[in-house]
């Protein structure tokens, strides 16, 4: 009995309540919950698009009005069953903000920017933009909300 009334004082002397605080929130923790909020809307906003790319991609292999993979090289015919899986899970991924989310959407994207590069006219070449301003954009948000507690920037010109 002595060892459960001894665990129960060292409970009693920690601070229970010190990994979760209601209120008094200090700058740097509103600016982080800020940039994750920022964060969390950009993935969700990225996984509408990423389903609209799913979904057309899945539109060309069941609704085509004559048979599409007839007329397609092999390798056009992968790229398309590849991207209608992979941008539908990369998409769900992205909207439940997880990190297996953003790693699928950036295999996603650099995927498509290859693609796009070896597979003339299968995304266009403004894609390829789009998703290297996506890809850089998602980056920042990433390194903005998980930056330090505390963080400052050091001026190496005031002493």
């Amino acid at each position: 009995m002595s060892i459960l009334h001894g665990f129960g004082k060292a409970a009693d002397q920690a601070d229970s309540g010190a990994a979760i605080r209601v209120g008094d929130k200090s700058l740097t923790e509103s600016e982080e919950t800020r940039f994750g909020l920022i964060l969390v809307i950009f993935m969700r906003c990225l996984a509408v698009l990423w389903i609209f790319q799913g979904l057309a991609q899945w539109g060309a292999v069941l609704m085509p009005g004559e048979s599409v993979f007839e007329h397609m090289t092999t390798a056009w015919g992968a790229a398309v069953i590849f991207f209608a899986v992979l941008d539908l899970v990369a998409a769900v991924g992205l909207w439940l903000a997880t990190p297996w989310g953003g790693v699928l959407w950036l295999l996603a994207a650099t995927s498509q920017i290859f693609v796009a590069l070896a597979m003339r006219n299968f995304f266009s070449t403004l894609w390829i933009g789009a998703d290297v301003l996506l890809i850089l954009i998602y980056f920042v948000l990433t390194w903005l909300a998980d930056r330090p507690r505390g963080y400052t920037r050091v001026n190496p010109r005031k002493s």
